[in-house]
């Protein structure tokens, strides 16, 4: 039967990639690739294949980040962790969404999100350290610093607030749960942009929190028992996203940060403007 889903192969391939160079996973393009192809199949099922897929996705990327030294393990497990309760909720309460408004919910979130990617594309942080005024000690009242050398000798220094990160994880994990997406696309804009990282490292950091968080998710649809009805395309995309990933990661090094940015943009608001299409095209 697994011979019937072998072209999703190098669609997972494909996908791999681009999720990894971008630390989004993929889910954000094959949330939407899944809607078009199975528009008869439930939200919840649809949901579960991606979230499997994203997991495989991230987990392999991450392998790869880390031979990169551009993970930042503390702010990774911190945030991780935030991401499991809601990724849980998020998980249990696809069951209850139509289909219709599932596809609708997911195309205006896509569309926001690339127009706020392209209203402001900064990367970020970099080298510099930046952040917040000092205590008269030396060091910032309520602020994490942190400073990362990767394999390459790039040295970079960034601080942020903790209780941000922690809530915009909290949030990002029922959401990323609920529509399947693994929640990379939202998470590497809010590490660049509300917590200060460099572009390169919240890509990296984004792909060791989506492993936790999709396989919490993950977890959760098999214990449902949803998970039986996808796993043969789950395999099939699965042995395509985890040799691209290793692909993904290796190109991060060779593309600035600023058309990291603007490619993931331009691919949001193109997959957000056809789920809005749907019912006409």
């Amino acid at each position: 039967m697994l011979a019937l889903y072998w072209w999703l192969i190098p669609v997972g391939f494909l996908l791999g990639a681009y999720g990894t160079l971008i630390g989004a996973g993929g889910g954000f393009l094959l949330v939407p690739l899944l809607l078009l192809l199975y528009p008869d199949e439930s939200a919840e099922i649809v949901t579960s294949i991606s979230l499997a897929v994203v997991f495989f996705n991230a987990a392999s990327g991450s392998l790869a980040y880390a031979r990169l030294r551009r993970i930042d393990y503390k702010s990774g497990i911190i945030f991780s962790l935030a991401t499991i309760p809601g990724a849980i909720l998020g998980a249990l309460t696809t069951a209850y969404i139509a289909r219709r408004v599932f596809d609708l919910l997911f195309g205006i979130l896509m569309i926001a999100a690339s127009i706020y990617l392209l209203l402001y594309p900064s990367a970020g942080g970099g080298v510099r350290m930046s952040g917040p005024e000092e205590s008269p000690g030396g060091k910032s009242l309520s602020y994490a610093a942190r400073r990362l050398v990767d394999s390459h000798g790039v040295g970079y220094s960034f601080s942020y607030n903790p209780l941000i990160g922690v809530g915009v994880s909290l949030v990002i994990g029922y959401l990323s749960s609920l529509l399947g997406v693994g929640g990379g696309f939202i998470h590497v804009p809010a590490l660049v942009h509300l917590l200060n990282f460099p572009v390169h490292v919240a890509t990296a950091t984004s792909q060791f929190i989506l492993s936790v968080m999709a396989l919490t998710g993950t977890l959760v649809h098999i214990v449902m028992g949803t998970f039986t009805h996808g796993i043969q395309r789950t395999i099939a995309l699965t042995i395509g996203v985890v040799v691209a990933a290793q692909l993904g990661a290796a190109l991060s090094s060779r593309v600035h940060g600023d058309w990291i940015i603007r490619g993931l943009a331009v691919a949001l608001a193109l997959v957000g403007i056809r789920l809005l299409l749907m019912p006409i095209i």
